[in-house]
């Protein structure tokens, strides 16, 4: 059995899911008072009437759970436990209490042998036990009990009852399965309880249907117990080379991770699933930088242990179903399956970056170690093996060229796609078909709880490829000149709504933003007064947003534009702020009005004190500059209520409300125009519970 999947298991999923805890409680509940109520009918003297057979039977059990029969080409990592063969005859000829006291002791036996988790212990226990259970009732049903005082033997008209028996443990057992993968994988039931059918109902059927043969030996006598144990053995061999031939194929021989080709079948399944579920599937292509030198100076011994340690560390990092494979010299890969939000891609980067950071230490000798990594997304960047690949490696090799670490990939990168070239087509007829519309995202006062704006984001509707993320076809944008287009279609669909929506008596300001090819456009300013005259919108009603890193490049060409939209009397609110390098000189001279923190620290708040210490510090910088402050990423009640304590303007995030369409961010804005002074988002009725956007999220674009 493979250890990594086994260990993987006993991670138990995040306190959050708290369905899942109050499942595995239940059942573990339920399963231990049958177990201790079965307990109660066992007694001594029916034990030693079984004398040799009651001790052949338990080693069986034991045994055959501590060693499960490992089937090649099957993806049960647990593998089938033999032990049901002879727990099931136990329950057909001495009943229910002996099966379960049996079973039981074999279940915490194989726990302690593979280091299983308490928990995970106790719910295996206690879900054999309802099995169990379960086909006891249903023999019972059928005409058939069976004691320790009152053991039954097996006949030709006992077929169809112990059929209908092990059917129901069969189906039993594997709904209680299902619904604990469903809620820890967050999948359905159906899903699980289908997911390699076929084999579980082939397996259990061969060991359930052994289980007569087996109360009829125990009923001839012990002699013709090896009759059942040679036919077992040689089917243990059996497997045991055809699993090792399996693995040789399939799996990299220095790590023993698995190989190009595994990675290959389970990318293809992961994507078969995803494309019914509608979820993504990240590919992650990890190279070691400088790792020649290591190979170079210490020998390839050396390399090949430090291998070794790689792999161990980034599987520990991965989620139990994500898959690390060795591509080859010093390259992995990672599979990441069932991604609701593509960002949380960049996420797991960052965790895989700071498992490499330790120093690696082995004889006496301290080796450091940095990878570059690439990923790739379903369906946003391919719909195969190969696609996804050659994309992970074109983002890889560029985040090793520009030193970042990560990189996702974009058409930008990959000067050579054909999929960007023709998007440049697409993107003019988009604009020309108007085919490009404004989500609205509002932000509320955190003293007062009113919604006092909303920032403008930008989405592309495709006819074949559904919403296409604004990080794919802006910067492409802006290296082909149609930057400012989109910014006038952006602007004037703004300025547009907000006269709509200030006749309605809706006195909201609007957030829209500029690129950093408008900052330093001289005619910026000038095509701004043009509009805010043609829509007849008061122009302290629009925000102007810009970000730390496009301001920074060049502050002095960036002040003419600033300092002629302050002459509008046009707001200008520095993005993503804390993410640059911002001059507090720069910051006082230029007419800033206010500075939004980068949703990257307000999420990580929670859970991670320095991000709390970099908000506080960016809210008391402010403050003094006299800068209002905006909290990107606002996604739960604790963080509300903290940046409120910190004094902290205003926030935007799902929260409290998602991005929506005009014209139902209208309707929203209507519902909520009277919130009290007061207010919180949940007291006024305007929480929207955070719904994943998928690869339409903002994600650090600009319109996004």
């Amino acid at each position: 059995m493979s250890s990594s999947h086994d260990e993987a298991r006993n991670v138990a999923p995040p306190s959050a899911a708290h369905a899942f805890w109050v499942y595995v409680g239940l059942v573990t509940a339920l399963g231990f008072a049958l177990l201790t109520w079965q307990l109660t009918f066992l007694h001594m003297p029916d034990l030693r009437m079984m004398g040799g057979a009651l001790i052949m039977l338990a080693v069986m059990v034991v045994v055959g759970e501590i060693w499960p029969l490992m089937i090649s080409g099957s993806a049960d990592v647990t593998g089938v436990t033999t032990s049901t063969t002879f727990t099931f005859a136990l329950l057909l000829h001495t009943g229910l209490p002996l099966a379960l006291a049996l079973q039981a002791i074999a279940t915490v036996a194989a726990a302690l042998v593979h280091r299983r988790a308490v928990w995970r212990t106790g719910f295996n226990v206690a879900q054999f036990s309802l099995s169990y259970g379960a086909a006891d009732l249903a023999l019972l049903a059928c005409g058939r009990h069976a004691t320790t005082s009152h053991m039954l033997d097996v006949s030709g008209h006992d077929m169809l009852p112990i059929a209908v028996g092990a059917l129901v443990y069969f189906i039993v057992n594997n709904l209680f399965v299902s619904a604990a993968l469903s809620l820890r994988n967050r999948s359905s039931v159906r899903r699980e309880f289908f997911m390699e059918f076929g084999f579980q109902a082939l397996s259990n059927s061969a060991l359930l249907g052994m289980s007569p043969i087996v109360v009829v030996v125990i009923e001839r006598g012990l002699a013709l117990i090896p009759l059942l144990l040679f036919p077992l053995a040689a089917v243990y061999a059996t497997a045991a080379m055809a699993r090792d031939r399996d693995r040789e194929s399939t799996h990299d021989a220095l790590t023993g991770l698995p190989n190009r080709k595994l990675l290959m079948e389970h990318t293809e399944n992961a994507v078969a699933q995803a494309t019914g579920s509608g979820s993504h599937v990240a590919l992650f292509l990890l190279d070691l930088d400088r790792f020649k030198e290591i190979n170079d100076t210490l020998g390839h011994r050396v390399g090949d242990e430090l291998l070794q340690l790689v792999g161990r560390r980034l599987t520990a990092v991965l989620r139990p179903g994500d898959v690390i494979a060795r591509m080859g010299g010093d390259e992995f890969a990672m599979l990441v399956p069932d991604l609701e939000d593509p960002r949380a891609a960049l996420d797991l980067a960052e965790r895989v970056k700071l498992a490499l950071v330790e120093p690696f230490r082995m004889d006496g000798m301290s080796h450091e170690i940095e990878g570059s990594i690439g990923i790739a997304i379903y369906p946003a960047h391919g719909s195969d093996f190969e696609t996804l690949h050659q994309r992970a490696d074109v983002a890889m090799y560029v985040a090793k060229e520009r030193g970042t670490g990560a990189q996702m990939y974009s058409t930008d990168i990959d000067r050579h796609s054909t999929v960007r070239l023709g998007m440049v087509a697409e993107l003019r007829s988009a604009l020309e078909n108007r085919d490009l519309e404004l989500h609205y995202q509002p932000k509320a006062d955190l003293r007062t709880g009113d919604v006092v704006g909303v920032e403008a984001l930008l989405r592309w509707r495709h006819d074949e490829r559904g919403l296409v993320p604004p990080d794919e076809f802006l910067p492409l944008a802006e290296q082909t000149g149609l930057m400012r287009v989109i910014t006038k279609f952006v602007l004037d669909e703004a300025l547009r709504q907000l006269s709509v929506w200030w006749r309605l008596g809706l006195k909201v300001h609007c957030a829209v933003n500029v690129s950093a090819r408008d900052l330093y456009d001289r005619g910026f300013a000038d095509l701004l007064k043009s509009s805010i005259e043609q829509y007849d919108v008061p122009p302290r009603a629009l925000m102007i947003e810009v970000t730390e890193s496009s301001l920074m490049a060049d502050p002095s060409r960036a002040a003419s534009t600033l300092l002629s939209l302050a002459g509008l009397g046009v707001g200008v609110s520095l993005d993503d702020f804390g993410t640059g390098y911002s001059s507090l000189v720069h910051l006082k001279r230029l007419p800033v009005s206010e500075v939004k923190i980068d949703r990257s620290f307000v999420m990580r708040m929670d859970v991670n004190e320095d991000d709390a210490a970099i908000v506080r510090s960016i809210i008391d910088l402010a403050a003094a500059l006299g800068l209002r402050t905006v909290a990107e990423g606002v996604e739960t009640r604790d963080a509300w209520d903290r940046l409120a304590v910190y004094g902290c303007d205003a926030a935007q995030g799902w929260y409290l409300a998602k991005a929506m369409p005009a014209d139902v961010v209208t309707t929203w804005l209507q519902d909520i125009r009277h919130v009290g002074p007061t207010s919180r988002p949940e007291a006024a009725g305007i929480v929207t519970q955070p719904t994943p956007l998928g690869i339409v999220g903002k994600a650090g674009s600009r319109f996004a």
